[in-house]
């Protein structure tokens, strides 16, 4: 079989989609390696470079100029002779030859719909006007969460016949036994402190920093934070200095993902009180880490977390900052917790996942 990739993520998206679409290739190279996987676009780049050098992994470059993903890589695609094309975030190419492909595409969330504050009037209309394109032309859809699939029958009205939830996983690195070197190495360089609780994740409104930020305030418990910072992150620095948190809270930039493996591993709890997530994937990170999580009780949270992790209504900070201490001063309920989302988050990982997305290909040929 050969199938193609809109790879514009993959080669230029650092995190989230970048994420997914990298691990969805590699783990299919890897547990399926009879096919070939061809990543189409203008462009390569550095991203994912192991990945690209395996044996049945193809770069292929698209068709230049503007809208060449939207108007040109799906007949590429099949001049390639593709049996399938696989839209890995929520996009299809709208134009087709007459080669016979297999469309299917992966659609993450709609927090656009759900939460229009976070988004302008135009992102908005364009990623409607995408996704409802996409969803009408694919074959099938991947959803990566039972509240996704639940939004995309909600808002974009698609028959959930058509649906299909595969989960996600996290990059290899959080399932990986660090060297005690590598381990020291990290926390001389970024200066962590001997305890500390985490929290991972763009600094934005839907992610909710402030709200931890608040609920350990008056306590002495040091939070470490690694995410990019928007606008929002004004807010949260503001009520910091406002109630001389400075020493108790540590940004952290230019982190690896190895380093980051390591951060989570060195945690003891992860908090992650995001309003809203397609999926939550720091979750699942924070519990290959052997790190009980504390996340919010809403969207598809609790579907990541597991009946292990401790679950805090997202707008309650006196809520959040309970738990943070119940857990902070009961080192076995930590472990205890830990443990059983240990077993439970096997459920995310490769070869399973690898497993479900072949047989969702091999019923659509």
């Amino acid at each position: 079989m050969k199938i193609a990739f809109d790879a514009k993520r993959f080669f230029h998206n650092t995190s989230g989609l970048g994420n997914y679409s990298r691990d969805l290739v590699r783990i299919l190279s890897q547990y399926y390696p009879e096919n070939e996987y061809l990543l189409l676009n203008k462009n390569s780049s550095e991203r994912g470079r192991q990945i690209q050098e395996q044996p049945n992994v193809k770069f292929v470059q698209t068709s230049k100029g503007n809208l060449s993903r939207q108007l040109k890589m799906g007949k590429d695609a099949q001049k390639e002779g593709a049996d399938i094309f696989h839209g890995l975030s929520g996009e299809l190419p709208l134009k087709w030859g007459k080669e016979p492909i297999r469309k299917i595409v992966t659609i993450h969330d709609l927090i656009f719909m759900r939460y229009p504050q976070y988004y302008s009037f135009f992102d908005r209309k364009i990623h409607l006007w995408k996704f409802k394109k996409a969803a009408v032309s694919a074959d099938k859809i991947i959803a990566i969460s039972e509240q996704t699939k639940k939004d995309i029958i909600t808002y974009l009205k698609v028959p959930e016949s058509k649906i299909e939830v595969i989960y996600q996983g996290c990059h290899k690195a959080f399932k990986e036994q660090q060297s005690d070197e590598c381990i020291q190495s990290v926390k001389d360089k970024f200066n962590l402190p001997e305890r500390y609780i985490l929290n991972v994740g763009t600094i934005e409104d839907r992610k909710n920093l402030l709200n931890i930020v608040k609920g350990i305030s008056g306590t002495e418990i040091p939070l470490v934070v690694v995410g990019r910072k928007t606008n929002y992150y004004k807010k949260v620095e503001a009520f910091i200095r406002k109630n001389k948190m400075e020493k108790h809270v540590l940004f952290l930039e230019g982190v690896s993902m190895d380093e980051l493996a390591v951060i989570y591993k060195l945690a003891d709890i992860f908090v992650y009180p995001s309003f809203f997530e397609g999926f939550g994937i720091p979750v699942i990170e924070a519990l290959f880490s052997k790190t009980v999580t504390i996340t919010s009780n809403a969207s598809c949270l609790p579907e990541a977390g597991g009946k292990d992790s401790l679950y805090i209504d997202p707008a309650n900070y006196s809520d959040i900052g309970a738990k943070i201490r119940f857990l902070w001063e009961n080192e076995s309920e930590r472990k205890r917790r830990a443990e059983k989302s240990f077993e439970f988050v096997q459920k995310f990982n490769d070869e399973p996942i690898a497993k479900q997305l072949m047989e969702l290909y091999k019923k659509n040929l």
